[in-house]
């Protein structure tokens, strides 16, 4: 349990460091990057959102208004979500909504749409669409990945019914349950060969997502950005180098870096995360994020699956 802990807290500190680093470098291109920063490096605020040093985006942010609403539910909301119940969803959708009431610094287009909707028509989940093949519900899944560990069925439903209150589009639902299960390999402990021998089975089946050789692009379209993370996390072992190279790719790095973060996080543990990156992040976030984890791992193991609920 121990180990279990500091992996699953190296993926939710792991992502708001790529978050926080990658935003100031966000929407530019490497060239660009390569011109103002050298190698950009340092989580020190500033780009388009013109950040304090520190600070996190709606990758973060977003993950834990999806943690908190599970938090609040409990176990029993998460039983009757394996059966078909909706209260869980639309207390997640709730969630969404109160935390786009409050003005966050980022939200994305597709976000943005489908929190509206929910709003104004109580719909879990719109209509199949090509425009919602962004990232935005890939980026937010961890805490559906931590409240379900043990529970292959919950998983799956609780991390599509979460992604479809905002996109509906059958990419972005094989990225979050893709990397949702990469995720959870990498918390029992898997090695980097490991972790590289599953993504390119994962790719095989998954043909979409190739990304030999890789195209150097890392926007917000969830094959970019999937392909952006899992091209550098499999060449790379280090978390450090791992992340320098994401986010230097520019475009969508705040997403890109959060989710690299989180994979590469959960690979070697929160004790060894740097630590000069650690202590850039804002102290509240990181007292959430502890507080979260610790909670979702509890949760996850206080769920007991009724008679004929899949579970591992």
């Amino acid at each position: 349990m121990r180990e279990q802990l500091d992996r699953a807290l190296g993926a939710y500190l792991g992502l708001a460091i790529g978050d926080a680093l990658g935003a100031t470098v966000e929407f530019m291109r490497p060239r660009e990057i390569a011109h103002q920063y050298g190698v950009h490096r340092d989580i020190i605020g500033g780009g388009w959102l013109k950040l304090a040093r520190g600070q996190v985006t709606d990758d973060t942010t977003m993950s834990l208004a999806l943690g908190e609403a599970l938090l609040q539910a409990g176990a029993p909301a998460l039983i009757a979500h394996a059966h078909g119940d909706e209260t869980l969803t639309r207390r997640i959708g709730q969630a969404y909504v109160q935390w786009f009431k409050a003005k966050p610094v980022d939200c994305g287009n597709t976000c943005r749409r489908g929190i509206m909707r929910f709003m104004h028509e109580g719909t879990l989940s719109g209509e199949l669409n090509p425009g919602d093949g962004g990232n935005g519900a890939l980026m937010r899944n961890l805490p559906a990945v931590l409240a379900t560990l043990g529970h292959d069925g919950l998983f799956e439903r609780l991390s599509i019914t979460q992604a479809r209150l905002t996109h509906h589009h059958p990419l972005s639902d094989a990225a979050t349950l893709g990397l949702g299960q990469l995720l959870r390999l990498l918390l029992t402990g898997a090695s980097h060969p490991s972790c590289q021998a599953w993504v390119a089975q994962w790719v095989a089946n998954n043909p979409s997502f190739g990304f030999t050789p890789y195209r150097g692009r890392a926007t917000a379209y969830v094959v970019d950005t999937v392909q952006t993370v899992l091209y550098f996390l499999t060449q790379h072992e280090d978390f450090e180098a791992a992340m320098v190279a994401t986010v230097n790719q520019g475009d969508d790095a705040d997403t890109t870096g959060a989710l690299l973060g989180m994979l590469a996080g959960a690979r070697c543990g929160a004790t060894r995360l740097p630590s000069r990156w650690l202590q850039r992040l804002r102290p509240d976030v990181v007292r959430a994020i502890t507080d979260q984890t610790y909670g979702l791992l509890a949760l996850a193991t206080s769920v007991k699956p009724a008679p004929n609920t899949p579970s591992s």
